[in-house]
């Protein structure tokens, strides 16, 4: 038989358990310690950060964020929030590095260490092989007495803070003290190099910011997709002949004799002759029936711009046109449902 498991069990008996309101000043109190923190730091930011900008701008190679443990999870965040923003960065491994990671640094590269203490010794281990290369290191720590500090070429020292555990154990404040400034980093040396929401896009292709910082022509349906009549057709001419084994949107994008776009007719139009019994409009040209000059939105706007046209005059459906008011797609409702902003 396999050796049992141990449930830890904690002295406290159910008559003990904190009441609710204890246990919300307690999470209260957690989080103005840590605002506190974030406070303080705000007006003492070290002079060192302007440069640590300018080495960050300055590098020709990649930014390598090292840390261990918590301090390990905030690099990796750090990298993360880097290399989006238009600085090309890498996270390193201090166990990894001692074991043939220390490859992945190249001369042109510079080092942001970070450690609370200066003194994890995983860090401390890699960090004269990194000397070795000639490779500036910037430390961010809360010792500026610290080994870390010694051997590094440029300190960020941003204090000495309590930790709101309990226990003044575990890494809370000052890690969230260390992911602050190190989003200061981040986001300084983003908009000091003018880093555009065009810029951005390129490296958030996915997901809901993709969606947000994409044109419309990157979302809408194509053209292909969408019913097109010209205006002398009738609507049952339109259904039989955009009919079949392909999928099309409901809203029939109507054009003139010059192919730009002058009209609209959607499903709850159709439903609404339907509802009145007026099938005898079913025969007539849809130029009688349709919605003339719809709102539209031109090619090469900002998703998040036409989102905001939707929401504001209430649509469904919203054609992409061209220069000249060609139709050029369509773009749906329920294709960016997640952006529409909530009341």
């Amino acid at each position: 038989m396999g050796r049992s498991q141990t449930i830890p069990t904690f002295s406290r008996r159910p008559d003990e358990e904190p009441l609710k309101f204890d246990l919300l000043r307690q999470a209260r109190d957690v989080i103005a310690q840590e605002a506190a923190a974030l406070e303080k730091l705000s007006k003492n930011v070290p002079d060192s950060f302007h440069d640590a900008i300018k080495m960050i701008l300055e590098c020709e190679g990649a930014l390598i964020v090292t840390g261990v443990g918590k301090a390990g999870w905030i690099g990796q965040k750090l990298s993360a929030s880097f290399a989006s923003t238009g600085t090309i960065s890498h996270f390193l491994n201090p166990a990894e590095a001692w074991h043939g990671d220390l490859g992945r640094v190249g001369r042109q590269d510079i080092v942001l260490a970070l450690s609370n203490s200066g003194e994890t010794s995983e860090l401390l281990q890699i960090l004269p092989c990194i000397q070795q290369f000639q490779v500036p290191i910037i430390a961010m720590t809360g010792k500026s007495n610290s080994t870390l500090a010694r051997l590094s070429d440029l300190v960020l020292d941003y204090g000495n803070f309590s930790e709101a555990c309990y226990m003044g154990l575990a890494p809370s404040t000052t890690t969230t003290v260390m992911l602050a400034l190190g989003d200061a980093l981040v986001l300084i040396a983003a908009r000091t190099r003018n880093f555009q929401p065009q810029d951005f896009v390129k490296f958030h292709p996915g997901g809901s910011l993709g969606k947000q910082l994409s044109l419309v022509d990157d979302i809408m349906r194509p053209l292909i997709e969408c019913r097109v009549a010209v205006q002398s057709e009738t609507i049952r001419d339109i259904y039989i002949r955009s009919g079949g084994k392909t999928r099309r949107v409901g809203v029939i994008l109507v054009v003139d004799d010059r192919g730009e776009l002058c009209g609209l007719f959607t499903d709850s139009d159709l439903a609404r002759l339907l509802e009145r019994q007026q099938d005898n409009f079913f025969d007539s040209p849809i130029n009688d029936v349709m919605t003339r000059a719809p709102v539209t939105v031109r090619s090469g706007t900002r998703t998040m711009d036409a989102v905001e046209t939707l929401a504001r005059r209430n649509l469904s459906e919203l054609p992409v046109v061209d220069a000249n008011r060609r139709p050029l797609g369509l773009l749906d409702i329920t294709d960016v449902v997640s952006l529409i902003p909530q009341e």
